[in-house]
């Protein structure tokens, strides 16, 4: 398992893997044979900022058994998905900002997120893995009372795409099994999601290769997973941490 983080020391932007309380530097492109150097620095001597730069955001929706239960939906014949705007996207630790034209419910979603490692298109559910980085921690904000509001067209990508919506991180994370891991959203200290990806109804692979037939991902797009039981309102002031077993953990707070 590895732990790749991008980071910042001395105003200097770089990237590599962490190591206990160390970061180990990589040279080159993260995501083509990256080499190791002999540098590394503490992890609290630096500032850790997004891993990637994803030139799209896919998000999964009805991914979920438990979830598609409670809502009386079955599982779909094929992964369903839509897009959230690159621009949405804000780095670790920042705040969700209400928008201005918006003043009803935004949810949190704590999701896994896929990272697309190099370039992938029509490939077969055994070879995704090969196309597959790693995975990361996702929350899905979405301005839930939106998506209804015109009664001829669901608003998926505007409720999804304010800005300071798109959150993930801290890390990527390679070599686990991403169909064994569990997801624990807490707002406030208090959890309010607590599943496993095994819940699935298509799992990665099956989510990658879909895709790949659609669209050509890029070496670190982001495919949001969905999410399960429990996701829900907050408040301003009202501070949502979202940690992937394995990965870590995503914490913001709604202004």
């Amino acid at each position: 398992m590895s732990n790749w983080i991008k980071f910042t020391h001395n105003n200097l932007e770089a990237f590599g893997i962490i190591s206990g309380s160390e970061v180990n530097v990589y040279d080159g492109d993260m995501f083509d044979n990256p080499s190791k150097t002999d540098e590394k620095f503490d992890l609290k001597d630096v500032t850790i900022k997004n891993p990637c730069q994803p030139s799209k955001m896919i998000a999964l929706w009805n991914n979920y058994q438990s979830l598609a239960n409670e809502k009386g939906l079955t599982k779909p014949k094929n992964p369903l998905y839509l897009n959230k705007a690159i621009s949405c996207i804000i780095e670790q630790g920042e705040s969700i900002i209400r928008p201005k034209n918006y003043d009803e419910s935004i949810f949190y979603e704590g999701e896994l997120g896929i990272v697309i490692g190099k370039t992938c298109k029509e490939v077969s559910v055994s070879e995704s893995s090969d196309y597959i980085f790693g995975y990361t921690c996702i929350n899905d904000v979405t301005a839930m009372d939106l998506v209804k509001k015109d009664p001829t067209f669901d608003q998926w990508t505007r409720s999804k795409s304010y800005d300071t919506f798109g959150i993930f991180g801290p890390c990527i994370t390679s070599d686990i099994d991403p169909m064994s891991l569990e997801i624990t959203t807490t707002v406030d200290g208090e959890v309010k999601q607590s599943y496993k990806t095994s819940d699935m109804f298509f799992d990665v692979f099956e989510i990658v290769s879909f895709l790949s037939h659609d669209m050509t991902l890029n070496p670190g797009d982001i495919i949001a997973c969905g999410t399960n039981s429990g996701l829900g309102p907050i408040t301003s002031g009202q501070t949502v941490t979202v940690n992937v077993s394995s990965i870590g953990e995503v914490t913001n707070k709604l202004l």
